[in-house]
């Protein structure tokens, strides 16, 4: 209306209209890219965690049938196969120099190999709702070792998203394995509270490893495209898993295995080296590693509802407000801020 106007007004106010509204059509391509990139990073980061959910809700029947790290061994052997072609260094980007290959290296290793460990042999000598609650420090721990390491300004609204995830993730673990259950009491009677200590601090270890590999995995996405981070930390997981890999694989029966279970495992390979790996690093091209962080929150949302939906398990109340105070933890992370006034 205000440029129909103008054609009345006469030529100088038409002029200064239209140049007026070219500058504004102008700007409008980067402002959308910029969106566009932001909603595709936020996608790839919430898909990432959601996959790694699903498939630790559905690798149950995985570890009932093969040994942790015979399984470990054919996930990072199955993965390799599948991206081999990823390897190759494309003709952008720079050699590799060896402060690069030792951070590559410290998150196949803490990231895959050492949070494995700490997770599955910590929740093995701790209670459920331990492990749990602290889990739910994970999004904070990350969020202050990027300030620490990568100098990354935390905003009053990355904390109290931080703040609402932490209490969505325990609240979570609370619903599932309510205080006072059977395990609980029985760990108390037995006198096993130094050994549910040193769980405890092995989850606690774990919390480190991941929070750690979102830490490392941002300064790797600053040279590296995702699928070469993707394809080199997963070799090195094969590596590191080899020796005990082989050690299991030479007394398990693999013909016995049924084929469902390698359906699975195929899934399970792809999902956990692949594909969440590639999205997540993906979105740390354009998103803070604080700001991701929160999305860690996705991992139990996701193993919950898959185990409503898929395995049979009751939906609460208490996993309600859960995931209410989850959901707006990712609000408050992701939704645009007021922008400075201009002069």
């Amino acid at each position: 209306m205000q440029v129909l106007n103008a054609y009345k007004e006469g030529p100088h106010r038409r002029n200064e209209t239209i140049i007026g509204a070219s500058f504004f059509i102008s700007t409008l391509p980067p402002i959308l890219t910029n969106l566009q990139q932001r909603s595709v990073a936020y996608g790839c980061l919430a898909l990432s965690m959601t996959l790694v959910g699903s498939y630790v809700a559905l690798s149950k029947p995985l570890v009932a049938a093969i040994p942790v790290f015979l399984l470990a061994w054919l996930r990072f052997g199955i993965a390799a196969v599948a991206m081999a072609g990823w390897l190759k260094k494309p003709a952008s980007e720079l050699p590799l120099d060896r402060r690069t290959k030792g951070l590559l290296f410290l998150e196949s290793f803490l990231g895959n190999f050492l949070f494995s460990i700490c997770m599955l042999f910590g929740v093995s000598m701790t209670s459920a709702v331990s492990a749990g609650v602290i889990l739910a420090a994970i999004p904070a721990v990350s969020a202050l070792m990027s300030w620490y390491f990568l100098n990354e300004r935390m905003g009053v609204r990355i904390w109290l998203s931080i703040a609402f995830a932490a209490i969505g993730i325990a609240l979570l673990s609370l619903a599932k394995h309510p205080v006072g259950s059977l395990y609980d009491t029985t760990l108390a009677i037995d006198g096993e509270l130094s050994q549910a200590m040193i769980g405890n601090l092995l989850v606690f270890g774990a919390v480190l490893c991941e929070a750690a590999y979102i830490v490392i995995g941002k300064r790797l996405t600053a040279n590296i495209s995702p699928k070469r981070i993707a394809s080199i930390i997963n070799l090195f997981g094969f590596v590191l898993m080899t020796p005990a890999g082989i050690y299991y694989a030479l007394s398990f029966d693999f013909v016995a295995l049924h084929f469902s279970s390698w359906l699975l495992l195929l899934f399970y390979a792809l999902a956990a080296s692949v594909w969440t790996v590639w999205l997540w690093m993906t979105g740390l091209q354009t998103i803070p590693a604080a700001k991701a962080g929160v999305f860690s929150v996705m991992l139990p949302i996701s193993a919950a509802l898959v185990g409503i939906m898929f395995l049979g398990e009751a939906f609460t109340p208490l996993q309600a407000i859960a995931f209410a105070f989850a959901l707006l933890g990712l609000f408050m992370a992701t939704a645009p801020g007021k922008k400075p006034a201009t002069a």
